[in-house]
């Protein structure tokens, strides 16, 4: 560990403690995953067990989120839908952060054809309509399971991200630590995972962490429209798809699962927001309004 690195991590957690919409932030993500893991062990009913004896019930001591139209219950099912939209949308972030780390980062080290190469694959890839794209290519995977929905997802996911990271590289390949790892004949892919990448690691967590919002909401929407997760498993997309005609009547079909989502995604984006500033301190002060004390004091320093 390089010195000082230690240090540093106490000063970036110190700042994200005192951010409090980010520690607000990962005490609700915290919560939803402990919702969505441990909460099917506090009921008796099963996300596909149907109870006939009670279709379309409103919540109640039985059923705490009502019942839909097959007598499922729906807290349940809402829990199911969270889990599988939750892991969908980490792993996403994940696949697609790593990919684009190696991709920006080879490209911005090697130079060249290398670069030229791969920016063209980038330039392709952000061509493509990735949502037409899925949609055409999901329903042939319906054999592969939710897997492949996710390496679908990651590969429509990754360009912009590489795109920074290419250029971070480029600042950092002719800097001294660098230079001297080369003179000494470190293998180049050695210098970009010790040197270069541990360099960009602030952007690509702040970017992961805004990343698991964005995917889960295309999740949704591609399961909403039916191109995303299949029956007679569930996610929140395919609950918020099924209850969406019945809400006005039905409501609790529809607003639980739909909570739960606006609330992840709201949670993230301040964790994301808490993170950047505690990485980078010049993003919190120049976003900070300015007091008319601050300003008297500046127009004095002028004069």
């Amino acid at each position: 560990m390089p010195p000082g690195t230690a240090g540093r991590g106490r000063i970036v957690l110190a700042r994200l403690l005192a951010a409090r919409g980010a520690v607000f932030g990962a005490a609700v993500v915290l919560l939803l995953f402990l919702l969505a893991f441990g909460g099917p062990y506090l009921t008796p009913w099963d996300y596909a067990a149907p109870d006939y004896g009670a279709l379309r019930q409103p919540p109640s001591a039985t059923h705490w989120f009502g019942t839909n139209g097959i007598g499922q219950d729906v807290f349940a099912q809402t829990l199911r839908g969270l889990q599988k939209s939750l892991v969908i949308g980490l792993l996403v972030a994940l696949f697609s952060t790593v990919l684009a780390s190696l991709v920006g980062a080879c490209a911005g080290y090697f130079g060249g054809w290398t670069d030229r190469l791969l920016m063209f694959l980038v330039d392709l890839m952000l061509v493509f309509p990735s949502f037409l794209v899925i949609t055409i290519v999901s329903p042939r995977l319906k054999g592969t399971g939710w897997l492949a929905f996710v390496l679908l997802l990651a590969l429509f996911n990754w360009m912009i991200t590489a795109r920074v990271v290419r250029s971070m590289t480029i600042s950092l390949r002719e800097r001294e630590f660098v230079l001297a790892a080369r003179f000494m004949g470190v293998h180049p892919l050695r210098i970009i995972t010790r040197h270069v990448l541990p360099n960009v690691a602030s952007f690509l967590i702040i970017d992961a962490t805004i990343a698991v919002g964005g995917a889960v909401m295309s999740e949704t929407a591609l399961s909403y429209f039916g191109f995303g997760v299949k029956a007679p498993d569930v996610s929140l997309g395919t609950l918020l798809a099924a209850g969406t005609s019945e809400a006005p009547v039905f409501p609790w079909l529809f607003y639980f699962a739909a909570g739960l989502l606006v609330l992840f995604v709201l949670a993230v984006n301040l964790i994301g927001d808490g993170l950047r500033d505690a990485l980078d301190p010049t993003a919190e002060a120049a976003r900070r309004p300015r007091r008319p004390r601050d300003r008297a004091k500046r127009k004095r320093s002028r004069a």
